[in-house]
Order: C-alpha cells, then sequence, then structure tokens
C-alpha cells in the first residue's frame, strides 16, 4: 500500500531529470507545489506519453486517485489510489489503463505506518539508501463531466514486499528502473506479462526506513520536518 508520500523536487527540475514538456492542454501542469504529505485526492505530478502527443513526453499534474472513463462520478477515485499489479489487468476500473494509459510518478520516499504493540501504529520514513529519487510506476486516465471538462487522476501500483520492507507494511509501491521508463510509458505494449515484467526487478538496490513523528497523520500537516527522524539511526536494508 502507498497512501502518503513526498515529492519536493521543484516541478521545473523535474522537467529538466525526466526529459518533459510541460503538457499544454487540459492536464496544464498548474497548482502543484513540493510536498511532504501527499495524500490521496491531491494533485500530483505524472509524466506520460499519450498518442495524442505523437510519442512526446510529458510532464503534468492529475489528481490521485484513478476515476475510470465510464465512472458515474469521481468520487470512485477516492479508494482507487493503489492497484495491486496482479490483477490491475483484469479489474474494470484499472483493466484499460494497464493496457494502454501507463505513466509515472516522480517521488522522493514515502510513508507507511508499521503495526506496534496493541493499536499504536509507529509511521515511518521510507526512502531509496542513497538519498536518490524514486519512480513510481502508474496508471492514468481521463474522466469528463456533464458538460465536458476533464478530470486527470493516475494511481500508483503496488506489489508485495520484500525482506525487511515486509517486517514494516506487506504491500510497497512499484518502482521503475530508470531504463525501463521509455518501454513502460509506450502505449503500444499491451500484453499484460510483458508489462508486468518491466516491474520484475526491484529497481532500489537499498532502502533506508527511519521513525517520524505522528504529525503526519494529518494530511494539514506539510514542510520538511515531517521526514525528520525522531529516534535513533534508520534501519538500512
Amino acid at each position: 500500500m502507498c497512501g502518503r508520500y513526498v515529492v519536493a523536487t521543484p516541478f521545473r527540475q523535474l522537467a529538466v531529470d525526466f526529459e518533459a514538456a510541460p503538457d499544454p492542454g487540459d492536464a496544464a501542469p498548474d497548482g502543484f507545489e513540493p510536498s511532504y504529505n501527499i495524500a490521496p485526492t491531491a494533485r500530483v505530478p505524472v509524466v506520460w506519453q499519450r498518442s495524442e502527443d505523437e510519442g512526446e513526453r510529458r510532464l503534468a499534474v492529475a489528481r490521485w486517485g484513478l476515476v475510470p472513463s465510464w465512472a458515474k462520478d469521481p468520487g470512485v477515485g477516492v479508494r482507487a489510489f493503489n492497484a495491486r499489479v496482479e490483477t490491475a489487468a483484469e479489474k474494470p476500473t484499472f483493466r484499460s489503463a494497464f493496457a494502454r494509459r501507463r505513466c509515472v510518478l516522480p517521488a522522493d520516499g514515502y510513508y507507511e505506518w508499521k503495526k506496534g504493540d496493541g493499536r499504536t501504529k509507529q509511521p515511518m520514513y521510507i526512502r531509496a539508501a542513497d538519498g536518490g529519487p524514486l519512480v513510481f510506476a502508474g496508471l492514468y486516465e481521463r474522466w469528463r463531466d456533464a458538460e465536458g471538462r476533464a478530470l486527470w487522476s493516475v494511481t500508483v501500483l503496488t506489489g508485495p514486499a520484500l525482506g525487511p520492507l515486509a517486517a514494516i507494511h506487506d504491500r510497497r509501491p512499484l518502482v521503475i528502473a530508470p531504463d525501463l521508463v521509455e518501454p513502460w510509458l509506450d502505449g503500444g505494449l499491451r500484453e499484460p506479462e510483458r508489462i508486468r515484467s518491466l516491474l520484475a526487478i526491484d529497481a532500489v538496490p537499498a532502502w533506508r526506513a527511519h521513525p517520524v513523528g505522528p504529525q503526519v497523520g494529518n494530511v494539514r500537516n506539510d514542510g520538511p520536518e515531517l521526514v525528520r527522524e525522531i529516534t535513533g539511526p534508520g534501519t538500512l536494508f
């Protein structure tokens, strides 16, 4: 599961990093600022390569929580902020996007809540051990309301947590390797098994997790203090 994450890199730098042009259409990149507490329904940066863009990579902003084109209202997206890679090709909400509309979502790290004694849960900040950026594998859709206004939305693909990550949570966002971003964005690739094969290898050689304060649990809180380590050294794995 991935229900909170961090994008601390400025939008213009993301465009440089991904060699992507700002999207000029109805998914234009307005209203995004770096955030240390991104939650579902927030607007997030996304890189895609839509058919109407004639193969050019675009950087845009979309709502986190996928709304399929056939939905009666956008409320369904509240629960569709993650998609299981094992079933995304078959689930009605995700299967069309999995086959044709894949994207990547830049991130600097993400949060999970580790179960403790009783009902207590300790929020943990998880990132690449070397401090490098993460590239989440995602899917996108366009939904239109009765007036024809477009809503672009995305979801983050997740897979089973491996090794020590599983001690924090049994699911994790899937990170795609930089050299596989191009084929992942290619809407011409339609075979589910070939698509899944792009995510078969963990693109992060080592992770680091450390405990953070409970303030991250409130979506109104934001700022670099949220990822500050509160007790002891972080865990490398």
